[in-house]
């Protein structure tokens, strides 16, 4: 199905503009790097990752979850994802002043660093939460419902040039790893498992696909 085989390739760039965007903070906080630069981590971040990105999962992905699978769209997975796409955003609402300031004291670099370490966290939990949980679960619901595809669209002007600018921002800023993050697959990657959602088994699954896997499992 090409929407989520293109979900996942996008998730890759996004990886690695978060990456940059660490090493980025880390040298504004010790007063390298081009605040220019700042403006242009933003525009990926909403044009790319959210407006074309996180808006194609909720305005295409998550409806036909909701229609075709018999989802639920007021619990569990969908309703939890959505609300860490505004969680994400608006961290970086908040690291924004950082990002585009001419110059940083010491305080202020050191809150950006915190800022970006924290986006990072929220947005690579996100992403293994649906690379490993998400995505599979989809196409295997939607293989059973015999949906073939799913609405998709190209990115617009602005979003494909947001595209080209994490590229760029990628190639000047290499990405740095995150030692604190921890990565991981399943429902246990992801933030909002045992608070707002139960985990794809207990939130979607019917009596049948549990049998299923008690059978195949004796």
């Amino acid at each position: 199905m090409r929407l989520l085989s293109d979900l996942r390739s996008e998730h890759n760039l996004i990886e690695k503009v978060i990456g940059s965007l660490h090493t980025f903070a880390m040298e504004r906080a010790r007063g390298e790097g081009d605040p220019a630069d700042g403006s242009a981590f933003l525009r990926f971040f909403r044009l790319y990752a959210g407006r074309f990105h996180h808006a194609r999962e909720e305005d295409s992905l998550f409806p036909a979850l909701v229609e075709h699978t018999e989802a639920p769209a007021n619990r569990g997975p969908i309703p939890a994802l959505r609300s860490q796409h505004h969680a994400i955003a608006a961290i970086l609402d908040e690291a924004e002043p950082l990002l585009v300031a001419a110059r940083l004291d010491t305080a202020a670099g050191r809150r950006l660093r915190d800022l970006c370490a924290r986006h990072a966290a929220a947005l690579l939990h996100h992403i293994d939460a649906e690379n490993s949980v998400l995505l599979p679960e989809s196409e295997t619901r939607f293989r059973r419902a015999g949906l073939g595809e799913l609405a998709n669209r190209a990115p617009d002007a602005e979003e494909d040039a947001a595209r080209a600018e994490g590229e760029r921002l990628v190639a000047t800023y290499a990405p740095s790893a995150l030692p604190n993050v921890l990565r991981g697959e399943g429902c246990a990657s992801c933030d909002a498992f045992g608070d707002t959602c139960q985990g794809i088994e207990r939130e979607w699954w019917s009596e049948l696909e549990w049998e299923d896997v008690l059978d195949r499992i004796g």
